[in-house]
């Protein structure tokens, strides 16, 4: 259970930083290097954090507790 929860935590900073690079990008101040370079890197680190919190969730199977 633990390990899905730490699933859905990466999957919401994955959408959060996936969304925030196309907020800069939408922005078009991109004549600067540092514009450019933070949606890169959100955009790179939202899409990790996405596809490794869906395949967390994903692999981890729930297992009744039999006590």
């Amino acid at each position: 259970m633990e390990k899905r929860i730490f699933g859905v935590i990466l999957t919401v900073l994955g959408i959060a930083g996936l969304i925030l690079a196309a907020y800069n990008f939408v922005q078009g101040n991109t004549n600067s290097n540092y514009s450019i370079r933070s949606i890169v890197v959100y955009g790179i680190l939202g899409l990790v954090f996405f596809f490794a919190g869906i395949g967390l969730i994903r692999s981890t199977r729930d297992i009744a507790n039999r006590s």
